[in-house]
């Protein structure tokens, strides 16, 4: 990082949170949504639809706002760090939901509050790791584990190595997004995401052509959908709110609000296709909205006393 950038740690006001939670409810549906394009399309051709859509999304947006996506001097180095966390977050999340199932891979990509917090405590300066915030984190996360407790039994058909793999994912996750607050204070985000995504494409695709040509390749509607969600609603739309979010916002703050992000996607199986939602959701959900209060009303002490 530039010596000379200063690193902006606001505190987040009532539109940010609710604007955070609404890219949590988008995010919920990503790993159902990667499990479905999964069943027609292996995981590495998966992200190469999945960042070219993104890709031309989130240009021609730059260019309709007229951003200058030539990189300056300086950021060739960090933009490469970053592209390189990228493309194994991204690798591991689609080859682990592979090898496991998507209620196993949300719950374990939502491990990343956990590692950002701990990221954020070395790196982000003003961002340290408290008692009171952790226990914040850990019982937001608590509930989670208590709505789908059940299904992470040891043993049952998805593998560990899948389930493994999802947590290495939300470890990077999470590396991913505290060096993106550090680096966006000197690179405008759509740029820094633009060149993340180009110098990640041609590493996608070669890949896909070594190591998946034998692979079965087919579309459905219910594949397409699924692409294009990831395309344009998460790697487009998401992608763009939250590392613009995090240009201003502490990420330790805001990042424990994305355990609603398995919960959101509960309730949108429960709305959309009828499934059942029991005690434990709603436990589980009073849990994560305890942690979430604790954690901002703990920093929002700090801000006043600072």
């Amino acid at each position: 990082m530039k010596k000379n950038a200063k690193i902006v740690n606001q505190h987040p006001d009532t539109k940010i949170i609710v604007l955070v939670i609404f890219l949590a409810l988008l995010w919920g549906g990503n790993s159902v949504s990667i499990k479905i394009g999964l069943q027609d399309i292996p995981p590495l051709a998966l992200a190469v639809a999945r960042f070219l859509l993104a890709l031309f999304a989130v240009g021609t947006w730059a260019i309709i706002q007229r951003i200058p996506i030539a990189i300056n001097r300086g950021e060739l180095v960090p933009l490469l760090c970053l592209s390189a966390i990228f493309l194994l977050q991204i690798i591991s999340l689609n080859v682990g939901t592979q090898f496991t199932n998507a209620l196993r891979s949300t719950i374990l990509i939502n491990t990343a509050p956990f590692f950002t917090v701990l990221f954020a405590h070395f790196w982000v300066p003003g961002d340290r790791l408290s008692v009171t915030k952790m226990v914040g984190v850990s019982l937001a996360f608590g509930g989670v584990l208590l709505t789908f407790g059940k299904n992470l039994k040891v043993g049952v058909q998805p593998s560990l190595f899948g389930d493994l793999v999802v947590l290495a994912s939300g470890c990077l996750l999470g590396l991913r997004m505290v060096v993106t607050k550090l680096f966006v204070q000197f690179i405008h985000p759509y740029r820094l995401l633009v060149w993340m995504m180009i110098f990640s494409l041609p590493c996608f695709l070669g890949l896909s052509l070594l190591l998946e040509r034998e692979a079965g390749y087919q579309l459905s509607i219910s594949s397409i959908v699924a692409i294009l969600y990831q395309g344009v609603v998460v790697a487009g739309f998401c992608f763009v709110t939250w590392t613009s979010v995090l240009k201003k916002y502490s990420p330790s703050r805001l990042v424990v609000l994305f355990f609603a992000t398995p919960l959101f996607g509960v309730l949108l199986s429960h709305l959309l296709l009828g499934d059942e939602i029991n005690p434990s959701l709603i436990i589980g959900a009073s849990l994560v909205a305890v942690g979430i209060y604790i954690v901002n009303r703990q920093d929002t002490r700090n801000t006043q006393n600072s």
